[in-house]
C-alpha cells in the first residue's frame, strides 16, 4: 500500500514537472513569436497575402473667421466588384437586375453590364472596378443594387473610401489656405495654413481595415468594418474675413490687368490684434492671366524702396539726431557718392525742406542727407537701431517659406562699404518681405507695439473649442509714442497735403495715413524694371486696419510709381471696408421697430445682397457708400437733403445696375 502510493506521488511529481516544462517552453514559443520573430512572421502573412491596409483620416476643416468654409475634405468612394465571391446562384439570380441598375445609373445597354459581369466571372476577375470617385449619396445607391447589397462575402462588393480635399473659395488666398501637391515622389505636401498646422490639429489618426492580396499589387478587404476606425481631425478658425480677402483679391487683380505686372501681393491687418484679415497673391501667366502662383507677401523678400524711409525716419527720431522741423537743403536734387548719383523725381530738387515735408515728398536726397549727415562717423549706431526694431529678424511665422530680413551691420566688413548707408536711407540694399514691412507700419499705427501677424482664432473639435490664440506681442515699444505720432502726422499728410506723393488717393470721406513707395529691381539684368508699393492704415483717427500693396514689374510705359500703380487698390480695400463698417455700425444703432416695414429691407440689403435697400431715410453719403458697395452705379440728380432712388427697395439688382438718386 505504502509502495503504491509513493508511486503515485512519484507519477504525480514527473506529471507536473511536464506540464511545467511544457508551460515555459509555451510561454518561450509566444515570446520568441512576438519579440524575436515578429517581423519574419508579419512578412510571412504579407507573403500569404494577408495584410492591415491604412485607412486615411478626413482632415478637419478650415474656416474663415466668420465660419465660411475655406477648405475641407470630402469623402470620394470606388465601388468594384469581386466576380469569385457570390454563390452561382446568387450571380445568376441577380445579374439582369444588377445590370439594369447599372444601365440605367450610367445610361448604358444593360446588355453591356451584363457582359462585363459575366466576362469578370469566367476570367475569374477579383477586383473589377464599377464606379470611381463617389459621392456619398451615389455611393449609398450603387451600394444598395441587387447583389451588391448582399455584402462583400456574398454579394462581391468592394468599398474603397479615399478623401479629396476641396477648397469652395477655389484660387482666392490658396497659397495662404493651402493645398495638396505631390512630388515626384508621389508624397504629399501641403503649404500654407493646411500645412502649419495639419500635423498638430488637421491631420486627425489614420484607421486600419485587413485586406487580402488579390494579384497585380491589389488588396481586396477582408471585412465591411474597420478593425481600427479613423478619427477626423481637428477644425481650424482662420482670421481670414471672405469679404475683406475678396475685395483684396480683386481690387490687386484689376490693378496688375491694368498695367500688366508681373506679380502682387496684397495684405490687410487689423491693427490692434495682427489679426491678417486678408491675403492675397497673384501672378502672371504667360497668356496674360492671374493665379495664386507664389505667396510672394510671406516669401518674397525685395528691396522695398521708398516705404523703408518710415523705418529711417523712426530711427533718426528716436536718437534725437533730427526732428521733424528742422531744415534740409535738396540742393539740386542729386547727391553723388563714390561715383553714384541719388536722385529726387522731381528734376531739380525740392530747395531748402523741412524734415516732416521730405518724408511726405519722399524725397531721396533729404533723407540721404538726414541718415548720412548723422549717422557717417558711427553708422553702426543707425544699424543697432534699426535692429532694436526687430527688422533684421523674421517674423517666426507658422508658415513655411518665410522670407529672410537682409539689413547688413558694419561689423561685416566683407559685405559692408561706403554706399550702404546711404542707399539704405532711401530703401536699397536692404530686403524685407512684405508682410514684415507691414507688421512694422502696423506697429506705427499701433502706437509702438509691434505685433506678430496672426492667421488662426481657434481650434474646435466640432463645436467644442480645444485651442484659442490671443495676439502676441513681438516688441511693446519698437518707438516711443512722441516718435509714433510724430511719423503718423507725417503719412497723414502723404495723402492729405498736397504736396503728399499720395495725394491722388486723398478722400473727404474717410481718413488714410501711408507711404509710397517707388523702387528698380533686377537693375543688373534690365533697365525700366520697378516695384510698387503702398504700405499704411486706416482711418487715422482710430486706427483699425494696415494694409500693403506691392506690385512688381507693371509696365513702364503704362505707369510704375507708387502713388499711381499701388495706392488705389489700398484706397480702394479702405474705401470698401470704411463702407460697410460705417454702414453695419450706423444700422446696429437703428431700432427695426422704428423703421417703415418697406424699409426692413435696408437691414436685410446686409445678409441678403441681391436685393435693393431703402436709401430715403439715410444722408447722402451713407447711401452712395451703400449702393456702391452692392456693386451697383449712382447717378445723383437735383438739389435738397431728401432722396428719392429710382429703383424700388426689395427688387432683385444686378452689378453695375443704374440707381439714381434724386435729391428734393
Amino acid at each position: 500500500m505504502a509502495t503504491t502510493k509513493k508511486h503515485i506521488i512519484n507519477r504525480t511529481y514527473i506529471v507536473s514537472i511536464l506540464i511545467l516544462i511544457l508551460a515555459v517552453s509555451v510561454v518561450f514559443k509566444l515570446v520568441n513569436i512576438q519579440f524575436v520573430k515578429g517581423d519574419y512572421y508579419i512578412g510571412l502573412s504579407e507573403q500569404n497575402n494577408i495584410k492591415n491596409i491604412i485607412i486615411p483620416a478626413n482632415r478637419g476643416s478650415v474656416y474663415s473667421s466668420g465660419g465660411k468654409l475655406l477648405a475641407t475634405s470630402v469623402p470620394k468612394y470606388d465601388i468594384r466588384f469581386d466576380a469569385l465571391a457570390p454563390s452561382d446562384k446568387n450571380f445568376n439570380e441577380n445579374l439582369t437586375d444588377l445590370s439594369n441598375s447599372l444601365s440605367e445609373y450610367y445610361n448604358k445597354p444593360a446588355s453591356f453590364y451584363m457582359q462585363l459581369l459575366r466576362n469578370a466571372r469566367e476570367s475569374k476577375n477579383r477586383y473589377l472596378l464599377i464606379a470611381r470617385n463617389l459621392g456619398y449619396n451615389d455611393h449609398l445607391l450603387i451600394k444598395n443594387f441587387p447583389l451588391f447589397k448582399l455584402g462583400s462575402y456574398r454579394g462581391g462588393l468592394i468599398i474603397e473610401q479615399k478623401t479629396k480635399r476641396d477648397y469652395p473659395m477655389g484660387g482666392v488666398a490658396q497659397r495662404t489656405i493651402g493645398y495638396e501637391r505631390k512630388d515626384d515622389q508621389g508624397n504629399i505636401t501641403r503649404p500654407g495654413i493646411d500645412g502649419a498646422f495639419g500635423s498638430k490639429y488637421l491631420k486627425g489618426t489614420d484607421g486600419k481595415r485587413l485586406s487580402q492580396k488579390i494579384g497585380k499589387g491589389q488588396w481586396k478587404p477582408i471585412e465591411d468594418f474597420n478593425q481600427i476606425e479613423p478619427q477626423d481631425g481637428l477644425d481650424i478658425y482662420t482670421t481670414i474675413d471672405v469679404k475683406i480677402q475678396d475685395v483684396a483679391h480683386f481690387a490687386l487683380l484689376e490693378q496688375l490687368e491694368k498695367f500688366k505686372a508681373d506679380h502682387g501681393s496684397v495684405v490687410v491687418m487689423e491693427v490692434s490684434t495682427g489679426e491678417v484679415k486678408a491675403i492675397s497673391n497673384l501672378g502672371r501667366t504667360s497668356i496674360g492671366t492671374y493665379y495664386e502662383k507664389l505667396n510672394y507677401a510671406i516669401g518674397e523678400s525685395h528691396e522695398p524702396g521708398s516705404t523703408f524711409k518710415l523705418m529711417g525716419m523712426v530711427a533718426a527720431l528716436e536718437d534725437k539726431v533730427v526732428d521733424t522741423s528742422d531744415v534740409i537743403d535738396t540742393e539740386a536734387g542729386v547727391l553723388t557718392f563714390y561715383g553714384r548719383n541719388v536722385r529726387d523725381s522731381k528734376r531739380g530738387g525740392y530747395g531748402k525742406i523741412s524734415v516732416a515735408k521730405a518724408f511726405e515728398v519722399s524725397s531721396n536726397t533729404a533723407m540721404v542727407k538726414l541718415i548720412t549727415d548723422n549717422y557717417k562717423e558711427n553708422p553702426t549706431k543707425f544699424i543697432d537701431r534699426l535692429y532694436s526694431m526687430g527688422l533684421n529678424k523674421t517674423l517666426n511665422l507658422p508658415i513655411l517659406g518665410e522670407g529672410i530680413p537682409k539689413i547688413t551691420h558694419p561689423s561685416d566688413k566683407k559685405n559692408w562699404d561706403g554706399l550702404d548707408l546711404p542707399w539704405m536711407a532711401f530703401g536699397y540694399g536692404i530686403s524685407l518681405t512684405p508682410l514684415q514691412t507691414l507688421a512694422f507700419y502696423n506697429a506705427i499705427a499701433n502706437d509702438g507695439v509691434m505685433l506678430k501677424p496672426r492667421f488662426l482664432r481657434e481650434v474646435k473639435d466640432f463645436d467644442k473649442t480645444v485651442e484659442v490664440f490671443n495676439k502676441e506681442i513681438i516688441n511693446p515699444s519698437i518707438c516711443s509714442k512722441e516718435t509714433a505720432k510724430k511719423v503718423q502726422k507725417m503719412m497723414q499728410n502723404v495723402v492729405e497735403k498736397k504736396h503728399g506723393t499720395a495725394h491722388n488717393i486723398y478722400s473727404p470721406s474717410f481718413s488714410m495715413a501711408g507711404k509710397t513707395g517707388t523702387c528698380q529691381t533686377e537693375y543688373w539684368k534690365e533697365s525700366g524694371l520697378y516695384i510698387s508699393s503702398f504700405a499704411g492704415y486706416f482711418p487715422v483717427e482710430n486706427p483699425k486696419y494696415s494694409c500693403i500693396v506691392v506690385i512688381h514689374k507693371p509696365d513702364k510705359k503704362i505707369g510704375y510709381y507708387g502713388n499711381i500703380v499701388a495706392a488705389p487698390v489700398f484706397k480702394k480695400i479702405a474705401q470698401k471696408i470704411y463702407s460697410e463698417t460705417a454702414i453695419e455700425d450706423r444700422l446696429k444703432g437703428i431700432e427695426i421697430t422704428e423703421l417703415e416695414s418697406e424699409n426692413k429691407t435696408h437691414i436685410n440689403s446686409i445678409e441678403n445682397r441681391s436685393l435693393m435697400p431703402n436709401v430715403t431715410k439715410l444722408n447722402l453719403s451713407d447711401a452712395i457708400a451703400l449702393l456702391e458697395n452692392l456693386g451697383l452705379v449712382v447717378e445723383i440728380s437735383g438739389n435738397g437733403i431728401k432722396i428719392n432712388q429710382s429703383v424700388k427697395s426689395g427688387s432683385k439688382i444686378k452689378k453695375n445696375q443704374k440707381v439714381i438718386l434724386k435729391l428734393t
